[in-house]
């Protein structure tokens, strides 16, 4: 006996003092220089509910991606048919995710089905007309493929927005995806709203065109648009006065080198004037390419556009060795850094809407704070003089095992670095009456137990025995309830649902573990001849 009560001691010492190591950081600010080295850095994270900062629904343009694919798979298309010999003519992207052509041969369905069977089989025939002696054909993607491109283009959206957001350096952000195409961001702590949400909306879609001279702009600008090309704005600063104004490109559709190929993206200062310039890396296969495309294009000038704007037009002088490029403008160094950030994060495969959007100031979170933290404590405080009235020096221990409860709750949420919110608050709240109810059943039992003239040794054992399996019952109940909440729960549910989890398996330990030690303890080393309960 005395053996397994140094034990068991011995383990309730460990989680103590464990508990109070993970908690430290978030009680004292300045931990002592000789001491600061080993204590861990992170304090409790606190939820946009409580510290303020941004919450955002997205919605993800899947269609539009679909239609963007269409239209890579169309110029691809044409050049499989004609490499086959199959006559068409007008094959283009078509309403909607659809391609359209002309067929000019009787044969030229058979063609196609066959090209189309052999290199791209996620393509069928939707719907063939005739008009005269052609016959008008619409492709689709097939169901099947068009879904898994709508989730994976979701998936990628979810990815690409998570690397910009840890590279902006949001502590405990939270994105998780919301329904079939929206994700839900939450930002705690954010400063500056409206640059994270240009830092998170912003397309990224970098390629390298080249410009068309020899065409004339001004018919283009009339209507007159060169087949295969394209018009583009791009913007120019007025080193005096700041203003900035578009000026035209003619540009070929056709781009010929991506953001895909990019491996890094970095600020440097360009000039004597301090401005900032994003200078690229290219990845192996994206240097090579590139190192092709100045050397066949020598004289001619590479314009380099970031979601449809161009950003510089420069005549290539020579061939470009080493994967390197640059993208310069009229930058402040925010706009620099923002942008380098999303093109290392990578392109967003479709756009993004913003459908809901709202901002928690920091004074509404320290007003929810110190509701919080008053109603736990009123709460705490009611259940204490209660338990002590009642059950007397057995509910002090009892109320000592409540306060270590929370402390656990506490310090599990700091060493995991999860995040503390509102509904957290009140799970911790529930947790403290089923901690207590938990020893108002064990002492029941032993109240019983000693009315039937047992021992106090025996009483306790028996009423710790009879107890525990009601109370593992109530327990698991509960944390499968929470568990639920979590995986079909969002937001403020699932806060409320980790801390109820927590806390429920705390109090397993406390109410049940640590409440036996104390009385074993007290009943091994003392004489006592009658139990306060």
């Amino acid at each position: 006996m005395f053996k397994s009560l140094k034990l068991r001691g011995t383990i309730t010492l460990i989680v103590c003092l464990g508990a109070l190591y993970f908690l430290v950081p978030t009680f004292i600010s300045n931990i002592p220089s000789p001491w600061n080295k080993y204590m861990p850095k992170e304090k409790i994270h606190l939820g946009l509910d409580l510290q303020g900062g941004m919450h955002l629904v997205l919605e993800i343009d899947t269609d539009k991606a679909m239609e963007a694919m269409m239209e890579r798979t169309s110029n691809e298309l044409k050049e499989s048919l004609m490499d086959s010999r199959v006559r068409f003519r007008n094959l283009k992207k078509a309403e909607g995710a659809t391609i359209s052509m002309e067929l000019t041969e009787s044969e030229g369905k058979n063609d196609l089905e066959k090209v189309l069977q052999d290199k791209y089989p996620d393509l069928e025939i939707d719907s063939t007309s005739l008009r005269d002696a052609e016959q008008l054909v619409t492709l689709k993607i097939n169901d099947r493929r068009a879904n898994e491109l709508k989730r994976l283009t979701v998936e990628h959206s979810l990815e690409t927005i998570r690397n910009r957001v840890d590279q902006f350096g949001i502590a405990e952000p939270e994105i998780i995806p919301e329904g079939e195409n929206r994700i839900l961001i939450q930002l705690p702590g954010i400063k500056d709203p409206e640059r994270a949400k240009k830092l998170i909306g912003k397309t990224a879609l970098l390629e390298f065109k080249l410009v068309d001279e020899e065409n004339s702009l001004e018919e283009a600008l009339r209507g007159n648009i060169p087949e295969g090309d394209i018009i583009a704005y791009g913007l120019r600063a007025n080193r005096s006065t700041g203003e900035r104004s578009s000026s035209p490109y003619l540009l070929k559709d056709k781009a010929l080198l991506t953001g895909a190929s990019l491996e890094t993206a970095r600020v440097q200062i360009a000039d004597r004037f301090g401005n900032p310039t994003v200078s690229l890396t290219f990845n192996s296969q994206g240097a090579d390419d590139f190192e092709r495309i100045t050397g066949e294009n020598v004289r001619k000038r590479l314009a380099i556009v970031l979601d449809g704007v161009v950003h510089s037009a420069p005549v290539i002088q020579e061939r470009i060795s080493g994967g390197h490029a640059q993208i310069t403008g009229n930058f402040t160094m925010d706009e620099a850094h923002d942008l380098a950030i999303v093109l290392r994060a990578g392109a967003l495969p479709a756009p993004v809407n913003i459908l809901e959007e709202r901002t928690v100031g920091p004074s509404l979170g320290n007003d929810s704070i110190r509701q919080g933290v008053m109603a736990t404590f009123i709460g705490s405080l009611l259940v204490i003089i209660f338990m002590i009235i009642y059950y007397r020096l057995s509910g002090a221990v009892a109320n000592l095992a409540l306060i270590l409860n929370i402390f656990l709750v506490l310090a599990i949420l700091a060493a995991f670095r999860a995040t503390l919110t509102l509904p957290g608050i009140a799970g911790l709240l529930l947790v403290v009456g089923v901690a207590v109810d938990a020893n108002i059943l064990i002492f029941e039992r032993i109240r019983e137990e000693l009315r039937s003239g047992k021992t106090i040794r025996i009483a306790i054992d028996t009423g710790y025995n009879r107890a525990f399996i009601t109370i593992i019952d109530t327990h698991i109940t509960g944390i499968v309830a929470s568990a639920f909440l979590i995986m079909f729960g969002t937001g403020p549910i699932k806060g409320f649902a980790v801390t109820t989890i927590i806390g429920l398996l705390a109090s397993l330990f406390t109410a049940v573990f640590v409440t036996r030690v104390i009385f074993d303890y007290v009943t091994w080393n003392f004489n006592i001849k009658k139990l306060s309960i």
